[in-house]
């Protein structure tokens, strides 16, 4: 065995990147002033209901779809174009649901974010 040393060899950026690091000093986030921090406390409990209706919708998206095909074995005897509609229920059916959901989403995150009128 040769008692040669190991080298670590990295990118010259890698270097530059962790000396740059060191010397900065540790930044601390912003704070809010109890104002803002009362309105981004609301925002977040109006948020947070959406968000687990959206998450709800998904799940039950995710394992119904599933479940309903198990359920329903005889959707892969019936044929829609040549195609099973097993095959197009997994296939055609999640994207148009997802977007959906996003949509809704999306919606009701930015309602909870406008000011009362």
């Amino acid at each position: 065995m040769s008692n040669q040393r190991r080298v670590a060899v990295s990118s010259p950026q890698t270097r530059l990147a962790h000396a740059r690091r060191r010397h900065h000093p540790a930044r601390l986030p912003p704070t809010l002033d109890p104002a803002e921090a009362e309105r981004a406390a609301r925002v977040l409990r109006a948020q947070r209901r959406p968000a687990v209706r959206t998450l709800a919708g998904l799940a039950a998206l995710l394992f119904g779809l599933p479940l309903l095909l198990w359920a329903l074995p005889a959707l892969v005897d019936v044929r829609l174009l040549g195609v099973p509609a097993a095959w197009l229920a997994l296939v055609v059916v999640p994207f148009p649901v997802l977007v959906g959901l996003a949509w809704w989403h999306l919606r009701r995150a930015e309602r909870a974010e406008d000011p009362p009128p």
